[in-house]
């Protein structure tokens, strides 16, 4: 049986019946995230402003989950428009520096046209070193 699960109260988890983050064991899985401050519900029109709130949104995630970004597995990253990429490499680089993730990037149009980025991650709990 898969164990925990943590929600950000998101209307999509309710109306598409998922969760944010599901932990089984030491393994943990982040559904796409986006760039809204789930506190406020408000979203910058700039992608980099989105790019850094999805990544506070994944710490926050991971750090309920008993994770961080160390132990980083996967990130995949879809990015609405391929020419904002350049602007947000190195966000995305610097987020995942220290782990080294395998690492997928898609230029594909997303949910909501407000919508710039969106990123999910697979990590693991107990960050180990490199085998």
């Amino acid at each position: 049986m898969i164990g925990e699960r943590h929600y950000s109260g998101s209307t999509y988890e309710e109306l598409c019946g998922y969760a944010r983050v599901v932990v089984d064991g030491d393994m943990v899985y982040v559904s796409g995230t986006i760039g809204m401050n789930y506190e406020t519900g408000e979203m910058s029109d700039d992608v980099v402003e989105q790019t850094k709130q999805c990544f506070r949104n994944i710490e926050e995630a991971l750090a309920k989950a008993g994770a961080s970004k160390d132990g980083l597995l996967r990130i995949r990253v879809f990015i609405a428009d391929r020419e904002d990429f350049k602007s947000v490499a190195a966000l995305i680089g610097e987020f995942c520096r220290s782990a080294r993730p395998a690492n997928t990037s898609v230029a594909s149009p997303l949910l909501e046209k407000r919508m710039k980025i969106e990123i999910e991650v697979t990590a693991r709990k107990s960050a180990g070193g490199d085998s």
